[in-house]
């Protein structure tokens, strides 16, 4: 028995150490440019890449949402109202509370998926499905 405990203690050592303690995953914060009564969210195309999102479904949530209207021109999004980047980035937190991360295991690996009519959240970390609510 000694000699299998000596050997689970090289073992263990082997193991390779993580290389940081923080999350995988941060959202990008949020850089916006007040034009008159226009908000640009300059970064607005970082912020889908790295969430893994179309930028048409963020920009329709952040749009009701912020009850403004706005498009997307080239990689930034542009709101017809001038709002606080405190505001945009709670709301895009909101986002991804509710569309990126996982119901079941909490990770941010999921995609949409389409059956018939109905579209899932789908884990790709997990297996884990939940409806999607939709927007």
């Amino acid at each position: 028995m000694e000699a299998y405990e000596k050997l689970l203690e090289i073992a263990i050592e082997k193991i390779p150490k993580k290389p940081h303690e923080g999350e995988r995953f941060k959202i990008p914060e949020v850089i916006i440019e007040i034009q008159g009564n226009k908000t640009l969210l300059k970064n607005f195309i970082d912020i889908v890449t790295t969430l893994r999102r179309e930028p048409t479904h963020l920009a329709k949530y952040l749009l009701k949402e912020l009850a403004t209207p706005g498009n997307i021109h080239g990689s930034v999004l542009i709101l017809q109202r001038k709002l606080t980047k405190e505001l945009i980035q709670e709301k895009i937190s909101s986002y991804v509370k509710d569309y990126v991360y996982c119901k079941v295991c909490g990770e941010p690996d999921t995609k949409f998926v389409k059956e018939g009519r109905i579209t899932f959240v789908q884990c790709d970390a997990c297996g884990g499905r939940s409806p999607y609510k939709g927007y």
